[in-house]
C-alpha cells in the first residue's frame, strides 16, 4: 500500500480528479480516500514515483506518508 497525504485536497471535485487520474495512471490500483485527514491510499501500483507525478500535474502536492 501507498499512502499520501494531500493537504490542498479539500472537497469532493478535489477527490474526484485524484481519484480520476490515479486510476487513468494504474487502471488496476484500488484507492481508498479519506478526506477530513487528507489521506489517499493506493493499492495494487508498484511505482509511487509515477502516481506522485500524476497527482502534482493535476495540481496538488502529495506528500509520501508510507
Amino acid at each position: 500500500m501507498i499512502e499520501f497525504e494531500v493537504k490542498d485536497m479539500t472537497c469532493g471535485h478535489c477527490v474526484d480528479t485524484i481519484t480520476r487520474v490515479i486510476k487513468e495512471t494504474a487502471p488496476a490500483a484500488s484507492v481508498g480516500i479519506d478526506l477530513p485527514a487528507h489521506l489517499i491510499r493506493i493499492d495494487g501500483v508498484l511505482n509511487a514515483d509515477t502516481i506522485e507525478r500524476a497527482i502534482r500535474e493535476v495540481g496538488y502536492t502529495p506528500k509520501r506518508v508510507s
